[in-house]
């Protein structure tokens, strides 16, 4: 969805370690939130750029503001597309909003992450999981339909042992960022002054503020909602994306 970019941008993808094409011969237990910001820079320095504009989406998102505050000099410009909560106050906040939205939903959802075909990896399991998951997530049934077919593909593609290795891999990196008791980005963030473009959705199952604290944080930082977009800006509203891009860049 974002090669759209590719006629006035030079887009270099990675799959990060562990997951995707990047799966072979990676030990869960090897990966960590160190890990993957050194691979970030890695990617760098292979294409021989002395800085990069950093896109990063959903947790991505704190990602990406983690490398940037450990090299600054190294990012000329950030992207945080539907960015996930940097704080721990502002992910109680999400979950508190995500439970109420999901509702009766929820129990179900359980009941399949208990399920030893879950716990397995197995596709059409773990299918549907997201597709409860993301439910509230996006503003338009047909986008949602897209994204789960996507999404399917990709799992039937990744097989039963690669998604428990994803899995894994997800879980070293919660407990490097959102299960440190008090983790919060924001007071880092005021020191950071790299021009970021911040996107969110005004259907995203993060609420407003979550966004809002982000780019209040950043001294730099232009925020931008999109109208009738959820939490996949780049598949549910491409042409305003590609608009906030284009703006982004002349003023910057």
């Amino acid at each position: 969805d974002l090669d759209r970019l590719k006629d006035t941008s030079r887009l270099i993808y990675y799959d990060q370690r562990g997951r995707g094409k990047s799966a072979d011969n990676v030990r869960p237990e090897d990966v960590s939130l160190v890990s993957d910001l050194n691979d970030i820079d890695r990617v760098r320095q292979h294409f021989r750029l002395n800085s990069v504009v950093l896109l990063g989406h959903s947790w991505g998102t704190v990602l990406a503001l983690e490398y940037a505050l450990r090299n600054p000099t190294r990012v000329s410009h950030l992207i945080l597309m539907n960015p996930a909560p940097a704080s721990t106050s502002d992910l109680t906040g999400f979950r508190k909003i995500y439970l109420q939205k999901v509702g009766a939903e929820m129990d179900r959802q359980r009941a399949i992450v208990a399920s030893a075909a879950y716990q397995s990896g197995d596709p059409e399991a773990v299918s549907a999981r997201y597709r409860i998951h993301f439910k509230p997530a996006l503003a338009h049934a047909e986008d949602y339909e897209k994204l789960m077919r996507t999404m399917q593909e990709a799992f039937k593609s990744q097989g039963g042992q690669g998604i428990v290795k994803a899995r894994a891999v997800e879980e070293r990196l919660m407990r490097d960022t959102w299960d440190i008791p008090g983790y919060d980005l924001m007071p880092k963030l005021h020191s950071l002054r790299i021009p970021t473009l911040v996107i969110a959705g005004d259907h995203d199952f993060f609420p407003d503020e979550v966004a809002g604290h982000i780019a209040q944080a950043l001294p730099n930082a232009q925020l931008v909602t999109m109208k009738d977009c959820g939490h996949f800006a780049f598949l549910e509203c491409p042409d305003a994306v590609r608009n906030a891009l284009v703006d982004f860049f002349k003023r910057r």
